[in-house]
């Protein structure tokens, strides 16, 4: 009787502070791992700091046991932003005692980087740094991508925001559970509590699937945990250097090319599927709009690298075959990785694609592999970017007026959902374009007065913004310098950790929330 009093009263209590509670209990999983492998002193930090979070936790809950919000939307929503603000000082309390080097900016820095799902990680590779740590960036970063999923499906899902503005003829800013104005949605913590309890078995179930695949494909126990926890969180960290200085070659990157599926369309997780339930429809995954433009996107630009690779090879039949087979994987695997922002590079890309791109004077694979980022992933998933819902949007309308110019009186049909698309929602996808370009803009501008070059603000304002930290490390590829996240100072990491958050929570979905009269037409 008395736990379930307990479980009824936790919903009850602040956003932030059972999120500051979770980040404490979560301190305690490096501190066993830490114990496990006989490194007592890395347990005592980790152990240290969870007590002293868990503390402050309770203290808060137990101020703010009676606070009631006038307007519990736009508070819950005022909790995801101040999650970034608190959490990852709180989460950098271990890993500046752990790793001296970083400094407490440094490790404030790699949490932020971890927490938003970037992976621009400051960390060397193992055995440089401790296990325990590594463990630690990638559960920060796995976890970061469960609480991105679960404030889409419960709070910007039923205000159809966050991208589902753009295929739903629902007003934004009207839940879908109650017909009333945004200020007035009713019980957004029980919504909260309700999609916790339904994402996150899935979540974990997913995550320990695909971590069981790659140990049985032949990867190491932490880096395959890591590998895994940065696919389905779209972080791309990696504990030894990235899929270069793993074990499993082709195999493991098939079986994380199958779960990257999740990062490009939302109905391939129930949770995220039900969020849609209010507007009656069900389409089945090959009908998804958004997969459908991801697998043209991906498996056209791996076809280009497979016959660039012909292309730039010398030799016979066989060495061509197999230079045009490492050329398609790297492609197809690459391509995929950072079209959902997760920035995992294959095995094969240094001697297939980014050679292929090399001989056919195509210049940086950054550039590509920028606009593929920039594009990004499915609405309401992980991912980050602009999110393909929206470039599909854009495409018909753009499609529609060209048809248009040959026809001027043709009426195009397909149901509300489809003129929506052609109208309004292509109206609010440019509308967020727009947003993420003069983001990009400001960064990069931001970026140049801090010192940085042109070319180096640029990637690396298209990398935060989109939360890819491995873009960054594709000039160095291609024979260019390579850009280091070590390298930079710590206002230029400033303006990129709130350019990350930015990109995170997008701009269209905080201007929605918190001015919703600027949606009037």
């Amino acid at each position: 009787m008395a736990s379930r009093t307990a479980s009824r009263r936790l919903p009850a209590l602040p956003l932030l502070v059972l999120l500051i509670a979770l980040a404490g209990g979560a301190m305690l999983v490096p501190a066993g791992f830490a114990l496990a492998t006989g490194e007592g002193w890395l347990a005592a930090l980790f152990g240290k700091a969870a007590l002293i979070t868990l503390a402050g936790a309770a203290v808060l809950g137990a101020a703010t046991a009676g606070f009631r919000p006038a307007d519990p939307v736009r508070s819950l929503f005022l909790s995801l932003i101040g999650a970034y603000a608190v959490l990852p000082p709180l989460m950098a309390l271990p890993l500046a005692e752990a790793v001296p080097d970083l400094g407490f900016r440094g490790a404030w820095f790699e949490m932020v980087s971890s927490f938003t799902t970037t992976g621009a990680s400051l960390l060397p590779p193992m055995p440089e740094t401790p296990a325990a740590v590594h463990l630690w960036n990638a559960l920060v970063g796995w976890l970061g991508g469960f609480f991105v999923l679960l404030a889409a499906s419960a709070l910007l899902a039923p205000l159809n925001l966050g991208g589902l503005e753009v295929g739903n003829p629902r007003p934004v800013g009207k839940s879908a559970f109650a017909a009333t104005p945004i200020h007035a949605a009713a019980e957004p913590g029980a919504r909260l509590a309700a999609q916790f309890r339904l994402l996150a078995p899935v979540y974990g179930a997913l995550t320990l699937a695909l971590w069981v695949g790659l140990l049985m494909a032949g990867e190491a126990g932490l880096p395959a945990l890591a590998h895994a926890m940065g696919i389905l969180s779209t972080s791309g960290i990696s504990p030894v250097g990235g899929l270069e200085g793993g074990q499993t070659g082709r195999i493991g990157e098939a079986l994380m090319l199958v779960f990257l599926v999740f990062a490009l369309t939302r109905r391939a997780l129930p949770g995220t599927a039900r969020a849609d339930a209010a507007t009656g429809r069900r389409r089945r995954l090959r009908d998804d709009e958004e997969l459908r433009l991801a697998a043209v996107v991906v498996v056209g630009l791996a076809v280009v690298f497979a016959v660039r690779a012909v292309a730039a090879q010398a030799g016979g039949v066989w060495t061509q075959l197999d230079a045009a087979q490492a050329g398609f994987w790297a492609g197809l695997f690459t391509a995929a990785s950072f079209l959902s922002t997760t920035g995992y590079v294959s095995a094969d890309w240094s001697e297939g694609a980014a050679a292929a791109l090399r001989g056919a004077g195509l210049g940086a694979p950054v550039l590509i592999l920028g606009g593929l980022v920039m594009m990004g992933g499915g609405v309401a998933t992980t991912a980050g970017g602009i999110k393909l819902l929206r470039i599909h949007a854009l495409w018909r309308h753009g499609r529609h007026e060209m048809e248009k110019l040959l026809h001027p009186s043709v009426v195009a049909g397909g149901g509300e959902r489809k003129r929506h698309l052609r109208t309004d929602g292509a109206y609010l996808a440019w509308l967020a374009f727009m947003l993420f370009v003069l983001s990009l803009a400001v960064v990069t501008g931001a970026l140049s007065l801090a010192g940085l070059g042109f070319e180096a603000a640029l990637v690396l304002a298209i990398a935060g913004l989109s939360t890819t930290g491995p873009l960054a490390g594709m000039a160095g590829i291609a024979g260019e310098p390579g850009l280091a996240w070590l390298g930079l100072d710590d206002g230029a990491r400033a303006i990129l950790a709130g350019a990350m958050v930015l990109g995170r929570l997008e701009l269209l979905a905080i201007v929605a929330l918190l001015v919703p009269e600027s949606w009037r037409r």
